[in-house]
């Protein structure tokens, strides 16, 4: 197996509210906006994939419901504490729920999280030593 994360794919409860807050919030670019199932954001070398909820759980054969930490998150690492910063007030102003104030970290980053609209957490940081790309 190669390593790599090609696709990852959250389930959403309104397709067209996910789309709208990482499209028109948080300005990632949707592949193909006539599709009404299933939308993809192309990135550097992963895609992020919305489908709805009950749909994917129904895929997998498992039930819809879980509720507390799934013990995953996502993250988005940038240049500087003041991109961090930035980023952060342009997903709560999109909608997203401020769940942890970027701060400076005990490994020596700068990190803070927030959660979409169906919860999930992401975590924007800065990492003086170790970057992404």
């Amino acid at each position: 197996m190669e390593p790599r994360i090609s696709i990852i794919t959250l389930g959403v409860a309104d397709l067209a509210r996910s789309v709208e807050f990482y499209r028109d919030g948080l300005g990632l670019v949707l592949y193909d906006e006539n599709t009404e199932s299933i939308a993809f954001f192309q990135n550097k070398g992963t895609w992020l994939a919305l489908y709805p909820r009950e749909t994917l759980a129904a895929d997998v054969g498992i039930p819809t419901q879980g509720s507390g930490f799934s013990g995953v998150t996502l993250a988005h690492n940038l240049r500087s504490k003041e991109e961090v910063d930035e980023l952060l007030e342009v997903a709560v102003t999109a909608g997203a729920t401020l769940v942890k104030p970027a701060q400076d970290t005990f490994w020596g980053g700068y990190s803070g999280y927030f959660s979409d609209p169906d919860g999930y957490l992401w975590e924007i940081a800065w990492n003086p030593f170790f970057w992404i790309e």
